[in-house]
């Protein structure tokens, strides 16, 4: 009786959704694991057209008490504009990326960074528990960011007497929908996937894209689809939207990585 080996069934592919700029290292990572890394941003990262605001206050960065990044691209724009970034000011990041995305640009260990203790609170909540408020008070906070965001970390910090400036240093944007991006969004729906997602704006941007798709049910099947997310203010936004199959990571690329090897 001739002998049959079970089928092997492969994992579905994971399909990353950040910034190209930033899908590189995830991209290698989840190839690593023997998973197909398909990159299909959703956001799509841009320098904003008038950065006097931005190039002005970094100028300044000796006399801020407190210098906040809401993101890795603030960072990476915020580093692009400022080389030659002085040691000693005190920093603060709400995950895991952003503390990494410090490290390519030079900043060691050892610096003053401020950042969320609770790992399932990588935000400005979780930032806001790690900070010694009452030492703000009185003092210059800088928050670098996107050009439109939550305003609940400045305004915790001016609750708190801090004398907060709010400064852009890029812009978010939805890329182009054009007619390669449909079929390949059309493609990745003709099966299951693991998405990445780590914005909730890149996640509206998704189901955007999937309305605009001329499959009758592009709605119903992306929302089937299985999502990753690092933050819960992400799984809020994903059951808000009809999603069902949702898995929740620890922050950073590790989780991401993590849970990926959990799915497997």
């Amino acid at each position: 009786m001739r002998f049959s080996p079970p089928a092997v069934t492969m994992p579905d592919p994971v399909v990353i959704t950040r910034p190209p700029a930033q899908a590189a290292e995830l991209q290698r990572r989840v190839a690593a694991l023997g998973r197909e890394a398909i990159v299909f941003p959703l956001l799509d990262i841009q320098p904003l057209p008038d950065d006097r605001q931005l190039r002005q206050a970094l100028r300044e960065l000796e006399r801020y008490a407190l210098v906040a990044f809401v993101s890795p691209n603030a960072i990476d724009a915020a580093f692009a504009a400022r080389p030659d970034w002085p040691h000693g000011v005190p920093l603060a990041v709400v995950g895991e990326g952003s503390r990494q995305a410090l490290r390519r640009h030079g900043v060691p260990d050892g610096a003053r960074v401020f950042c969320p203790v609770d790992h399932e609170r990588s935000d400005s909540e979780g930032l806001l528990q790690a900070l010694d408020l009452a030492a703000l008070r009185g003092k210059p906070v800088l928050i670098l960011r996107g050009e439109s965001g939550r305003e609940l970390l400045g305004d915790a910090l001016r609750a708190a007497g801090a004398e907060v400036a709010t400064v852009a240093a890029y812009r978010r944007a939805m890329p182009p929908f054009d007619e390669a991006r449909r079929r390949q969004l059309e493609q990745l729906l003709q099966g299951p996937h693991d998405w990445l997602i780590t914005s909730s704006e890149a996640l509206r941007n998704l189901l955007d894209m999937a309305a605009r798709l001329k499959l009758a049910d592009g709605i119903a099947t992306m929302q089937g689809q299985r999502l990753i997310v690092p933050h819960m203010r992400i799984a809020e936004t994903a059951r808000a939207l009809g999603f069902t199959r949702i898995v929740q990571s620890r922050s950073g690329d590790d989780g991401l990585i993590a849970a990926l090897q959990s799915c497997s």
